[in-house]
């Protein structure tokens, strides 16, 4: 079991040091400071459209639901616009083009999900409505495979899910396809090299580590190599494997800091230098090069009003 470790250079980083500084790893890989967010987001969404980062909803340092949303162009976060309604905590965002879809989530800092989808355009800077999921959830995850977004997992109010729903923005609609194989809250979901991947999650107090690869060809999963146990953590595909960032031990209690990335054979996963700063819901994304987490929370268990932190960590998994 991987085990996250304080290390110098994470230490030196938690006393605020000069942005440049850069922070290499035994086990691979390299961090550095980002430009903070203008404001704290923990169960919040990150997505990249039309050449920037955008963060959307969540709630902040305050455990109140955020309703801005911010844009990052490679060097400063600016206010873009505001999220319609009250408030979304553990929504999923998903970009194709110049659009940002936002799916699910629970209304303000609830348990109450909802179906409502969100599109929101990066161009003529309007919201609109678009079909909305055949039934509410949050918590879940989202990857876009083929120009359709494929949503995974998540929970209601009593339960957590194995949905499997997958949205066709050319004619506004979902559908439902193979479900997990079994109900997951806050897995990771990536595509790699063409097949999308659900890894890790919980349901109720326990966290898992399977992970699974989806054949749309055949319409179902198979299973892949098993990493540690955790939800709400990120997850990329970059240098020809997968990384995931970070996330939250529920039996531990523990946010987690660490850094995994699937070795050469597919077959296990290897630690790499770990985040300078530990945070459940570690919403990674590729920006630029690198790969940004964004935000996420430094205490464990409030999942529906956790305290959010403005931190942004680049990582440069040194391809």
């Amino acid at each position: 079991m991987v085990r996250t470790a304080a290390t110098p250079c994470a230490s030196v980083l938690l006393l605020a040091v000069a942005s440049s500084l850069a922070c290499a790893g035994p086990a691979g890989g390299r961090w550095s400071e980002a430009p903070p967010m203008l404001a704290g987001r923990a169960a919040h969404a990150v997505v990249v459209a039309d050449g920037a980062v955008y963060a959307l909803a969540g709630t902040g340092a305050n455990g109140q639901p955020v309703l801005g949303v911010e844009r990052f162009d490679g060097h400063e976060w600016k206010a873009e616009t505001e999220l319609p309604g009250h408030g979304l905590n553990a929504p999923v965002a998903a970009a194709i083009g110049a659009l940002i879809y936002v799916i699910g989530g629970f209304d303000t800092t609830t348990n109450v999900p909802t179906a409502r989808v969100q599109a929101y355009d990066t161009r003529t800077h309007r919201w609109r409505e678009v079909a909305p999921l055949a039934r509410p959830r949050g918590g879940m995850a989202a990857a876009v495979l083929d120009g359709r977004i494929h949503v995974i997992g998540g929970g209601n109010s009593e339960s957590t899910l194995a949905d499997h729903s997958v949205y066709d923005p050319a004619t506004d609609r979902w559908s439902e396809l193979a479900p997990l194989p079994r109900s997951l809250g806050s897995p990771a979901a990536v595509v790699h090299q063409g097949t999308l991947w659900s890894i890790g999650g919980r349901s109720g107090r326990e966290d898992f580590g399977l992970v699974w690869r989806y054949d749309s060809g055949t319409d179902r999963w198979a299973p892949g190599p098993a990493l540690p146990p955790r939800g709400t953590h990120g997850a990329v595909s970059a240098c020809g494997t997968l990384f995931v960032f970070g996330g939250e031990s529920q039996p531990q209690q523990q946010v987690l800091g660490d850094v995994l990335r699937l070795d050469a054979t597919g077959a296990a996963w290897q630690p790499q230098a770990p985040m300078p700063v530990a945070r459940d819901f570690a919403r990674a994304v590729k920006f630029q090069g690198a790969v940004l987490v964004v935000g996420g929370s430094r205490f464990p268990g409030s999942s529906h009003e956790s305290a959010g932190s403005n931190v942004v960590e680049r990582f440069d998994p040194g391809c």
